[in-house]
């Protein structure tokens, strides 16, 4: 059988990747933060089908909580960097921005995305 790791190893490598976003986002590396974010979307996939003993899941809840409060945390800072870059483009292409709700953003983001998971 494959070893699977657990939801809060996956929670750290993604809290690890989102930490990596803000550091690409900082530096105008737009091609990092897109790789990043790619590899964020597979982690996330893998994230939901992940399975957790009850066992664990009632020790590793705080560690967990505290690991999607930085990914939420960096996400924000994220966004401040990008959304108003993202606005002036809308502007200088003559249209105007969407306001879809995140989650429809999020997903029209991961269908569109180029490469995919293990690309």
């Amino acid at each position: 059988m494959r070893w699977m790791p657990s939801q809060v190893e996956l929670y750290e490598q993604m809290s690890l990747l989102s930490s990596g976003m803000v550091a690409a986002v900082r530096a105008r590396d737009w091609d990092r933060l897109t790789e990043l974010e790619r590899d964020a979307g597979c982690l996330r996939d893998t994230l939901a089908t992940a399975q957790e003993d009850s066992a664990s899941l009632a020790a590793d809840l705080a560690r967990k909580h505290s690991l999607i409060q930085r990914i939420l945390d960096d996400d924000a800072e994220v966004r401040r960097h990008t959304e108003p870059w993202m606005e002036r483009v809308c502007q200088f292409l003559g249209g105007e921005r969407r306001h879809d709700p995140p989650q429809a953003r999020s997903t029209e983001t991961d269908e569109t995305a180029a490469g995919g998971c293990g690309a």
